[in-house]
């Protein structure tokens, strides 16, 4: 292979048979339960990597359902994110995700810095309860709960809380194991289509575990949640701080 067909085919990892293809990346049917919590300032705080400054003491704990992802597959997703603010503007930081689907854990990574790990997260109604977990390996980590459609939530306000803007802190090694990219990254979620929104009453319980700590930021009060269903495309994002220069 020459050094002309390298450069042309090499947009991902390994050469020859890319992890996943090149976007956009459209998800359609998917599913939200985003439920907002009360924690600890200080925790937070410790977290949020400067300049992003922290917005509120709150987090909102993600569960995403994706049936229908073009390039990714058939997936489910959970995570963290914690408001913040960025030159004045608001936005969410993202500082944990797990989900259990290897092209969007190498894209995710490689191409924005999603914080993506390896695990088995579940969301799904049970009866009048909308459901999501996340166990890594064998141990449940989290259980959130939400009574089913209570109440109906504006689309449009809905939709405009999600085009917000979201932090990723993207971190590359060079081969001597130094960072050799260590950037903060900005993207949005575009040509969102909000099919339906609801909220309601709400639970959410994080169990301790060392590789997935989401239990270090507690729940001190569940503040709201939100159950949603989109179509939306996943947008490609830029730098917008460099921590090595």
């Amino acid at each position: 292979m020459k050094q002309s067909e390298v450069r042309e085919r090499a947009f991902a990892m390994p050469l020859t048979s890319p992890a996943y293809p090149p976007g956009p990346y459209r998800f359609y049917n998917r599913e939200f339960l985003i439920i907002t919590y009360r924690s600890d300032p200080e925790k937070l705080r410790a977290v949020v990597p400067e300049p992003l400054e922290l917005a509120e003491p709150v987090v909102r704990y993600e569960f995403i359902r994706m049936p229908d992802s073009t390039g990714f597959g058939d997936y489910t997703e959970t995570g963290q994110v914690i408001p913040v603010t960025f030159q004045g503007r608001k936005g969410g930081y993202c500082h944990a995700m797990f989900l259990n689907d290897d092209p969007p854990i190498a894209g995710g990574r490689e191409l924005w810095g999603f914080p993506k790990k390896l695990a088995n997260p579940t969301l799904h109604t049970e009866i009048d309860t909308v459901v999501g977990t996340l166990d890594y390996g064998p141990v449940r980590v989290v259980t959130g709960t939400m009574g089913y459609k209570h109440k109906a939530l504006d689309a449009k306000t809905v939709a405009t809380a999600l085009a917000a803007p979201n932090f990723l802190l993207k971190i590359i090694p060079h081969v001597d194991g130094t960072p050799r990219i260590c950037e903060l990254v900005e993207y949005y979620l575009e040509d969102i289509t909000v099919k339906g929104a609801w909220t309601g009453p709400a639970s959410l319980a994080l169990n301790p575990h060392a590789l997935a700590p989401v239990a270090d930021l507690p729940v001190l009060e569940v503040v709201s949640a939100t159950h949603i269903l989109t179509d939306l495309t996943l947008g490609l994002g830029k730098v917008v701080f460099d921590y090595l220069r």
